[in-house]
């Protein structure tokens, strides 16, 4: 038994929209991750097991290790395919947005959904959600969407239809949010709706080789790399920081997917209480961001590089060279330790 935390306002008028449909698009944000590509699945095996025909829009590719989730192969990739992309969604009758919190999370697809006239419902776990949408069933405080989504799923009295399927994709979403249930597992109902995944058949056991056992040669060799030659650690100050430019990238043969998860090496760290990765991109530097306890890089990503996030995992960009980003962050890493000194040294 879960607690009944989604006002039954937001419930009644999601379920009005979804009595009301016939074809239904699921988008999710760009550079999908496990819980964005799992709440997006699982919706859709749920959905059509109602009857409805549901399509899911991407914005872009996702990582190699979630191709082998049941369904993945229909996810259309905005990126490849634009006016495909645009097409299902001026055709739906009712667009879910999962995993975002503002449409410019969906990148170059966000015209095209706000352009669309289909209502719109959002279903996510991201700070402050905007107002896009019809229905808006946002809570920070859930460690996945597909927590939230399961939620949702047995608040419209659909558990039921929850398969075998649906399970495994929101158990990955569960497992690649919480580092395979390392971190933000504090809510014991969490391990409920765990265990509840697998006796759906969701096999935990599979899905942690799949998603964090699996791995390339060049992908172990890129990581080795970095985090042997490209670790910086400021022990006085509790951070550290990783950078690779898009030499060094396609030095290891580079593939979407490969620094997956690096940025949280340096947590294992005693006494490292943030870490900094900067990935050199065509045009930008990607910057991600992973905090222990209440040191909230959510701030730090929002302040220096236009980004955002949860208090222990944020992201953003930043225009510049490779060394211009690493520079700035070695002097907020200074401001930091006066301005945070009290969450760095809990």
């Amino acid at each position: 038994m879960i607690s009944q935390i989604i006002d039954e306002k937001s419930i009644r008028k999601l379920k009005e929209l979804l009595d009301d449909s016939s074809k239904i698009t699921i988008t999710c944000h760009q550079g999908p991750d496990g819980d964005a590509i799992g709440s997006s699945l699982a919706a859709m095996h749920v959905l059509t097991s109602l009857g409805k025909e549901v399509r899911i829009v991407a914005p872009d590719g996702f990582l190699g290790q979630l191709r082998q989730l049941p369904g993945a192969k229909e996810v259309v990739d905005a990126s490849r395919y634009p006016d495909f992309a645009r097409q299902l969604l001026d055709e739906a009758d009712l667009i879910i947005c999962l995993d975002y919190n503002l449409p410019t999370r969906t990148g170059k697809l966000a015209d095209a959904l706000l352009a669309a006239n289909a209502p719109k419902v959002m279903i996510d776990h991201h700070l402050e959600p905007g107002d896009f949408a019809n229905v808006i069933i946002s809570h920070p405080e859930m460690a996945a969407t597909c927590v939230l989504l399961f939620r949702v799923f047995c608040r419209l009295e659909l558990f039921n239809f929850i398969n075998k399927a649906a399970a495994e994709c929101l158990l990955a979403g569960i497992l690649t949010d919480t580092g395979n249930l390392s971190y933000n597992v504090g809510d014991p109902e969490l391990f409920t709706i765990v265990a509840e995944l697998v006796r759906k058949g969701a096999d935990k056991e599979q899905l942690t080789r799949h998603l964090f056992m699996t791995t390339s040669v060049n992908c172990m060799r890129l990581n080795a790399y970095a985090l042997l030659k490209k670790m910086e650690i400021f022990s006085d100050e509790h951070a550290a920081l990783i950078v690779l430019s898009r030499e060094e990238l396609n030095r290891f043969h580079y593939t979407k997917g490969d620094t997956e998860g690096l940025v949280n090496r340096p947590l294992e760290i005693p006494g490292i209480r943030y870490s900094c990765f900067l990935r050199e991109e065509r045009d930008l530097i990607k910057v991600s961001m992973r905090s222990l306890g209440a040191m909230p890089v959510n701030e730090v990503c929002s302040e220096h590089f236009g980004g955002g996030g949860h208090l222990n995992a944020a992201g953003g960009e930043f225009y510049g060279t490779l060394e211009e980003c690493a520079d700035l962050f070695r002097t907020i890493v200074k401001e930091n330790t006066q301005k945070y000194k009290k969450e760095l040294n809990q």
